[in-house]
């Protein structure tokens, strides 16, 4: 039997003649025994609703003392606050744990139940995590803002993996009142719907922490005519878009006094809406930072000295209304030693996303003395699939490092770069193994873990289906990064020569392609042929597969035109131009569908936008010789 993540302790007992196990039976009973407090009496009540969905019938619920065949539920101040214990033997099924402990003891028996039935083993397992704070962070900025039902969704099945915090990143898709400018022309999140996902999510036991780009990564905000005096560069409202230059750009104008006051503004807007009592100000990658307005200021006081003074007025001013200042960490890794200068509460978000990401960072701060979280990557940004086995060992190093040296979180992030054109449901194996390795530093091999990931999450019978989905991003050629800064090439000519450099250093990834679509037309059999194995619920999520594995052969077949026509390439075979465009567009069809299925509309038109622009490029006739 599986458990994910995997219990510290799990002890199995033989069975008793003509016993083969405890029997839930439609009249036994969820009791909640008098220790227990209201929120622990509220989530029975999710408890009994999630049994009665894998069972077929619902125990009913009471309180007060358990009898035989009952499952017990009850709150023990002598165990940690996540701390518990699940008994099953012949009389009961009993879970005693702290607060937080008796939620994740019932996930445990969900699991059990998931792979049992109403038959389960005689068991004890004693259970609690390595590190207290355990999240996921998802962008809902750059392309691709999830529908409410989507984010409920996400909330579920982090609290069935035992996880207890969760982050969306926002710079302009909020509706904030007052800067209708900023978010005009997408479909922002909704104060009603932020405060209806926070209760949601503290139902579930897990914390939604409101983060907000405070510093860089203001794109929206510092190009509109109502704020982009507050850039760092000047004409900020006069520069052309493009994918690459919105990621690039837009630091605020530490120097002027308004920057400060705008930023506090829109906090004092965002902050009610939580109940949390943390704040991620974000403030990472200040590329511009002393490069404009704040030069004088940067050549005087130097850029470390302007940086950590706007750090630490945003931490202030967040501890004066009674929040726990969060900050990203990649900037103060350069100076690790000013950490000291902040609030002492102050939590810095180290984050790093290499396949074999290094500790040094780790330790920097460490030793510097700073709070920190650990945050790795799921890898699904600029992907059209994860790079799943780029992500496992990312978050495993990260999560070790975590433990090494003594980090009270890990966060593990989903960001979605260049326009977030994977289907967001992909993400869910990169949230596991966070929710997995940050629980229990006791880590299983990468087919160990996606082999329990495909029977829990997918209840796929064969074991196979996380195996199939890692197996699509080695047959990439012409991805979806490289068809942006093909399409930009001369756009913004800022950036022609990162482009340009880009593409040559990824030219090499055209080698063997036609061996790579013929793999993915096989993986893309192998989806099919997981239908039937999968449990219903799951099988909606084979087509985005589908869809993906089609785009990145597309692509592929895109990558010959364009390396032939520009770049002089020569390829054993060829696509019809004409008719790769009749496909490009016939895939955007259903891709529209699914990417409405769970997201608002948002950026979906810039997505069209490129693929349009590739069908017409194909469409372009050849110039004879």
């Amino acid at each position: 039997m599986y458990f994910i993540p995997q219990p510290r302790k799990i002890e199995y007992k033989e069975a008793g003649e003509g016993q083969n196990g405890f029997v839930l039976s439609y009249q036994g009973y969820i009791v909640l025994d008098p220790s227990c407090g209201n929120r622990i009496t509220r989530q029975a009540a999710l408890v009994q609703k999630a049994l009665e969905e894998k069972l077929g019938f619902a125990l009913a619920l009471t309180r007060g003392e358990g009898r035989k065949g009952d499952v017990i539920l009850e709150q023990c101040p002598q165990l940690g606050k996540e701390d518990y214990i699940l008994t099953v033997d012949a009389e009961n099924v009993r879970i005693t744990g702290g607060e937080a402990g008796v939620w994740y003891g019932c996930q445990t028996l969900q699991q059990m139940v998931e792979q049992c039935g109403a038959v389960l083993p005689f068991v004890q397992i004693e259970d609690g995590p390595d590190i207290p704070n355990r999240g996921f962070y998802h962008d809902v900025t750059r392309g691709r803002v999830p529908k409410l039902s989507f984010l409920k969704k996400m909330a579920d099945r982090m609290a069935y993996y035992k996880m207890n915090q969760l982050q969306l990143y926002i710079e302009h898709t909020f509706l904030f009142r007052d800067f209708s400018e900023i978010w005009r022309d997408d479909t922002p999140l909704t104060a009603e719907e932020i405060m209806e996902l926070d209760q949601y999510c503290l139902e579930r036991g897990i914390e939604l922490v409101p983060s907000l780009s405070c510093f860089g990564h203001l794109y929206k905000v510092l190009s509109s005519k109502g704020y982009s005096h507050l850039c760092e560069l000047e004409g900020a409202d006069q520069m052309p878009f493009s994918l690459r230059g919105r990621m690039h750009h837009h630091t605020i104008n530490v120097t002027d006094p308004e920057s400060l006051e705008f930023i506090k503004g829109k906090i004092r807007e965002f902050m009610p809406l939580f109940t949390s009592r943390q704040f991620n100000i974000c403030a990472d990658e200040t590329f511009d930072l002393g490069k404009g307005k704040s030069r004088a200021a940067a050549e005087e006081k130097g850029v470390d000295r302007i940086y950590i003074d706007f750090v630490k007025a945003l931490c202030e001013f967040l501890v004066e209304n009674g929040r726990r200042p969060m900050f990203w960490g990649d900037i103060i890794c350069g100076f690790p030693e000013m950490i000291k200068e902040l609030p002492e509460e102050t939590i810095c978000l180290n984050w790093g996303y290499a396949k074999y990401q290094r500790e040094d960072e780790t330790k920097w701060l460490y030793d510097a003395g700073a709070v920190q979280y650990s945050c790795p990557g799921a890898c699904g940004w600029n992907q059209f699939v994860y790079l799943i086995e780029n992500s496992y060992e990312n978050i495993r190093r990260m999560c070790s490092y975590a433990v090494k040296y003594h980090s009270i979180g890990v966060l593990n992030t989903d960001w979605g770069d260049f326009l977030h054109v994977n289907h967001p449901e992909f993400g869910v194996v990169g949230m596991i193994y966070g929710a997995a390795f940050s629980w229990n530093g006791n880590i299983p091999s990468f087919d160990e873990i996606n082999r329990q990931i495909s029977r829990l999450e997918f209840g796929d019978e064969e074991e196979r289906f996380v195996s199939i989905a890692a197996s699509v991003a080695a047959q990439k050629a012409f991805d979806w990064e490289t068809a942006i800064r093909f399409k930009e090439l001369g756009e913004v000519p800022e950036f022609t020569e990162d482009h340009k450099a880009y593409i040559s250093e990824h030219m090499g990834d055209m080698d063997g392609v036609d061996e790579k679509n013929k793999r993915l037309e096989e993986i893309s059999r192998d989806f099919y042929g997981s239908i039937v194995h999968l449990k219903e619920g799951k099988r909606e999520l084979v087509k985005p597969y589908l869809a993906a594995v089609d785009a990145v052969r597309l692509f592929n077949e895109l990558g010959k035109v364009v390396t032939a026509r520009e770049y002089g390439r020569t390829y054993s075979s060829m696509p019809d131009a004409w008719k790769l465009a009749e496909e490009l567009e016939k895939w955007l069809y259903h891709y529209k569908e699914i990417y409405r299925s769970v997201s608002k509309e948002s950026e979906l038109y810039r997505i069209q936008e490129l693929i349009v622009w590739y069908g017409d490029y194909l469409r372009m006739k050849e110039e004879k010789e």
